[in-house]
């Protein structure tokens, strides 16, 4: 069974304002592969584990019909609540149970969600519900992130890790997948036709309260909270505090670059 880790309506408004769509060294990468493999344009995409829709909206311009499923109903009522393209519709269910028809799907995506289901047995969905020719594209970001800002990068960068890493020893165990750059969910892909490409990288456009929000968008930061919620609070608090205070500004609207590395395995039936 999947590991739910985003049910709650709070978590899911947190997503939805903090997680950032897929960016454009991603999206190339993916579109690349699907024109080199003539699946687009094409009929049917499903994102699966669409969570508040940020990846599911730029497969929008290049099918006709794009569904996003996701197993949170909460986090399907933020994607519903969210503007999108009228092709563009969501639904709740398992990733390991699709509602597709045998041979009914051109491509199949998910972003930053394959860790968390039953890999074996969405596996042989990915196998049942992709027509002969279609494509999957299943990637990640990793935890291998800077923060970028004029001549004080390096001391930004270093301020962040030092919470993330806080954070993260508070990950469940399927986190494993993304710090082994997806090579098991890579193995486990049933077509021969396939491709794991681990150096992605992409500048997302964020502000210091951007980067503390995608801190506290993290399911390890919200077991954290709920383990020790002062101690959580606190930690961001501060570390914006001194994200702030290295920049030389006040305001935590302030931009900044956010770099992120992707994982994205490809395959071809």
């Amino acid at each position: 069974m999947a590991t739910q880790m985003f049910e709650g309506r709070g978590h899911a408004a947190v997503y939805q304002k903090y997680r950032f769509a897929p960016g454009k060294e991603l999206q190339q990468t993916i579109l690349s592969y699907l024109q080199e493999k003539k699946a687009v344009p094409g009929e049917l995409a499903v994102d699966i584990g669409c969570g508040s829709g940020q990846g599911t909206h730029f497969l929008g311009e290049h099918f006709k019909k794009v569904v996003g499923t996701d197993i949170s109903e909460a986090q399907i009522q933020e994607a519903k609540e969210t503007p999108c393209m009228p092709n563009i519709s969501y639904l709740v269910c398992p990733a390991e149970e699709l509602p597709f028809q045998d041979a009914s799907v051109d491509v199949l995506t998910v972003f930053t969600a394959a860790h968390w289901f039953d890999i074996e047995k969405f596996m042989r969905e990915v196998e049942r519900v992709v027509k002969p020719g279609g494509c999957v594209a299943i990637s990640t970001y990793t935890v291998d992130m800077s923060v970028r800002y004029g001549d004080c990068s390096e001391k930004l960068t270093k301020i962040f890790r030092e919470c993330w890493d806080v954070i993260l020893k508070y990950s469940h165990n399927k986190v494993k997948h993304v710090l082994e750059d997806y090579k098991t969910i890579f193995e486990a892909l049933p077509f021969p036709d396939k491709k794991r490409i681990t150096d992605i990288y992409d500048p997302i456009p964020m502000t210091v309260e951007g980067v503390v929000g995608y801190m506290e968008s993290a399911s390890s930061y919200q077991t954290f909270k709920k383990n020790d919620p002062k101690t959580a609070t606190s930690l961001l608090q501060e570390t914006e505090k001194r994200m702030l205070e290295a920049m030389g500004v006040s305001s935590r609207e302030t931009p900044v670059e956010f770099w992120v590395r992707h994982v994205c395995v490809l395959g071809c039936k």
